[in-house]
C-alpha cells in the first residue's frame, strides 16, 4: 500500500513543484513505484515531468469529475521514470464542481485508494492556496512535506499552514502528520538563512529534514527541458541534494515500519544513476 505525501505550502515560490518532481525521480531511481499527482491548475509539475499539459485530452479534472478510468488519464514521465496524473487550467473548474458533490473532501482520497496497491509512494503537488483541492490532498495524505525558504516571512506562513493541518486532523483526517520540513533555496552564506534555519530547528527539531536543497543553476534550468534534475544533470548539487532527501525519507520510513531493505537507499539511488557519464556541474 502506497504512502501518500502532500507537498504543500500556502506561500508560493518556495520550491514546492520542484520538490515534487525531483523527489519523485529520486525515489524512482531506487526502483520504487511512484505516482505524481499534479493538483495545481498551473500544470507545472506536468510540464516539468516532460508531459505537455496542452496535449492531454484527459487530465486529473476528468478523473475527479467524470466517469473516466485511471488508465485513461495516467501518463508516464520517461525522463523521471514515474507515473503522472497530469493537470492543466481545466482543473480550476473542479473547485466549483466539487462543492456540489457528496463527501467532497474525499474525492481524491477515494481515487488514490483505488490504485494505492500499485505504488510505493504517491506525491501530491498542491496549489499554493487553501482551496478545496488542497483540502482533498490533505484528506488523502498520510503525511505532509513542507518546502520552506529560509526568509523573513517563512515562519509566519508556516504557522498558518500548521493551523490548517491541525484543523484537517481534527475534522477529516485524524491520521495526517507532518512528515518533514524541507529547507529550499538554501544559501549558508546568508545570515538570515542561518537565523531562520536555526529557528526551525529549535521549534520543530527532528521534523526538519537534515537535507537542505541549495540554490543551483542546473536545478533551475531542468524544468525548461521537461526533465527532473536527475535526468538533466545528475552530478549537479541539486540532483545530489534530492537523492539525499530521498534517502532520508526512506530511512524515516525504515524506522517507522522496520523495513531493513530501505536502510541504504541513498547509496542505491546513486548507484542506479551512475552508469552514464554527464558533464560537470555548471
Amino acid at each position: 500500500m502506497a504512502r501518500i505525501f502532500a507537498i504543500t505550502n500556502q506561500k508560493g515560490g518556495v520550491g514546492k513543484t520542484t520538490t515534487t518532481i525531483n523527489l519523485a525521480a529520486s525515489l524512482a531511481a531506487t526502483r520504487r513505484r511512484i505516482l505524481l499527482v499534479d493538483l495545481d491548475p498551473q500544470g507545472n509539475a506536468t510540464m516539468g515531468s516532460g508531459i505537455d499539459k496542452n496535449d492531454c485530452e484527459l487530465t486529473l479534472y476528468d478523473l475527479l469529475t467524470g466517469p473516466v478510468s485511471f488508465d485513461q488519464v495516467m501518463r508516464r514521465s520517461e525522463s523521471g521514470q514515474y507515473d503522472v496524473l497530469p493537470s492543466n487550467g481545466d482543473l480550476t473548474a473542479a473547485e466549483v464542481e466539487l462543492l456540489s458533490v457528496d463527501d467532497k473532501e474525499f474525492v481524491l482520497s477515494n481515487l488514490l485508494q483505488s490504485v494505492a496497491n500499485h505504488y510505493d509512494f504517491i506525491l501530491i503537488d498542491c496549489p499554493p492556496s487553501l482551496s478545496m483541492l488542497t483540502i482533498n490532498a490533505l484528506a488523502a495524505a498520510n503525511g505532509v512535506i513542507v518546502p520552506i525558504q529560509c526568509e523573513y516571512y517563512a515562519l509566519e506562513g508556516l504557522s498558518a499552514l500548521m493551523n490548517t493541518i491541525a484543523r484537517v486532523a481534527d475534522t477529516i483526517n485524524p491520521d495526517i502528520t507532518i512528515e518533514g520540513l524541507l529547507r529550499t533555496m538554501y544559501d549558508p552564506r546568508n545570515s538570515l538563512t542561518n537565523d531562520v534555519s536555526d529557528q526551525l530547528m529549535q521549534h520543530f527539531g527532528e521534523r526538519v529534514y537534515r537535507t537542505v536543497i541549495p540554490r543551483n543553476v542546473r536545478l533551475a534550468e531542468a524544468p525548461s527541458h521537461g526533465e527532473p534534475v536527475l535526468a538533466y544533470d545528475k552530478q549537479s548539487k541539486g540532483a545530489i541534494a534530492y537523492l539525499a532527501l530521498a534517502g532520508e525519507l526512506l530511512r524515516r520510513e525504515d524506522a517507522r515500519f522496520g523495513d531493513a531493505d530501505q536502510s541504504d537507499d541513498k547509496q542505491a539511488a546513486q548507484r542506479a544513476v551512475s552508469n552514464e557519464s554527464t558533464p560537470p556541474q555548471k
